[in-house]
């Protein structure tokens, strides 16, 4: 029953990391759009080219590796989790 509880809070856990990770990611990601976006633009540009400046810079950010690579938060404490586990109970 122990194990279940840590099964269950801990991908409860996990999934919350996973998606605050996420979102600061791609918060960080397209400020650096608008901060690159003004440093080529210092007039502000056409209207709406920011804002299709980012919607273009955030699609190939989606498509990117980063974004799988957040699900490694998932994989990596479980790994670790299930060596531990494994070497206590090999002893």
């Amino acid at each position: 029953m122990g194990f279940i509880k840590l099964v269950i809070f801990g991908f409860i856990g996990l999934t919350v990391i996973y998606f605050s990770v996420s979102l600061y990611s791609r918060s960080v990601r397209k400020e650096r759009l608008e901060d690159q976006f003004a440093e080529e633009n210092p007039d502000g540009g056409a209207p709406g080219a920011r804002d299709a400046f980012v919607a273009e810079g955030m699609r190939a950010y989606h498509s990117s590796i980063r974004p799988k690579l957040i699900g490694l938060v998932y994989v990596v404490p479980t790994v670790v989790i299930a060596a531990i586990i494994y070497t206590i109970n090999a002893n």
